[in-house]
C-alpha cells in the first residue's frame, strides 16, 4: 500500500512539473503565433519591414518572409500536438498527420526560406552564419526524424524531432530574451544579438539534456 502511494505521488509531481514546463510553452507559442497574424494584412507599417524596405523591394525576398513567417507559425502549431502524449495514446492518427504536416513545411518551406534570409539577417557575420545554421540543423534533424520512424526507430525517430522542434521555438525564446534584456535596459542591436544567440544555444543545451535524462530512464527501466 505504501509502494503504491508513493508511486502516485511520484507521478504526481512528475505531472506537475510537465505541467509547469508545457502551460507556458503552450501559452508562448499561441502568442507568437496570434502577434504573426497582423503581417498577413500585407501592410508594410512594420518596423521589422521598414528596418528591410529595400529588400522587400525584391518579390522573391518579399514572398520568402510571407511563406517563412506561415510556415512557423505552422510548425510551432503542429509540434505541440507531436509531444502530447494523451494524443500518441489515443489517437495516433492524429500524430502521424499533423507529422506529415510539420516535416512537410520544414522541409519544403520553413527552413529553404530560413536559408535564403539568412544571407540578409541583421547584424554581423556571426549572426548572419548562426541563421544559416539553424536553417540548416532544422532542415537536417528534420530529415533524419522522417528517416528514422520509416525504419521504425522510435526512439531515434523522438530524439531527432526534439531537436528539430528545439530548432522551431527559437522563434519563441527569442522574444522571451529580448523582452527581458529589453526590459534591462540593453541597447538594441546588443538585445538583438545576445537573445539570439542565448537562444539558440540555450535550446540545445536544453534538449540535450533531456534526451541524455529520457535516455538514463529508459536503461534504467530495463534494469530493473
Amino acid at each position: 500500500m505504501q509502494n503504491t502511494r508513493i508511486l502516485t505521488l511520484q507521478k504526481s509531481v512528475k505531472v506537475f512539473f510537465q505541467m509547469l514546463f508545457w502551460v507556458p510553452v503552450a501559452g508562448l507559442s499561441l502568442l507568437l503565433v496570434y502577434n504573426t497574424l497582423p503581417y498577413f494584412s500585407f501592410s508594410k507599417d512594420f518596423s521589422f519591414i521598414e528596418e528591410r524596405s529595400f529588400l522587400f523591394k525584391s518579390d522573391f525576398y518579399n514572398a520568402c518572409f510571407y511563406i517563412h513567417i506561415f510556415a512557423g507559425s505552422l510548425c510551432i502549431l503542429t509540434a505541440l500536438i507531436q509531444f502530447s502524449r494523451y494524443i500518441m495514446k489515443k489517437t495516433k492518427a492524429i500524430h502521424r498527420f499533423s507529422g506529415k504536416i510539420y516535416v512537410f513545411v520544414v522541409l519544403f518551406l520553413g527552413a529553404p526560406t530560413g536559408l535564403y534570409m539568412s544571407f540578409f539577417a541583421k547584424g554581423s557575420f556571426w549572426e548572419r552564419s548562426l541563421f544559416m545554421f539553424m536553417a540548416s540543423f532544422w532542415f537536417i534533424t528534420t530529415l533524419y526524424g522522417l528517416t528514422t520512424i520509416h525504419k521504425r526507430n522510435v526512439i531515434a525517430h523522438k530524439v531527432w524531432m526534439m531537436r528539430s522542434y528545439a530548432m522551431a521555438m527559437t522563434a519563441v525564446t527569442f522574444r522571451v530574451y529580448h523582452i527581458v534584456f529589453y526590459l534591462l535596459g540593453w541597447g538594441h542591436l546588443e538585445n538583438y544579438e545576445l537573445s539570439l544567440w542565448i537562444s539558440v544555444i540555450g535550446n540545445m543545451l536544453i534538449t540535450e539534456w533531456n534526451i541524455y535524462r529520457q535516455s538514463r530512464n529508459y536503461l534504467k527501466s530495463f534494469a530493473t
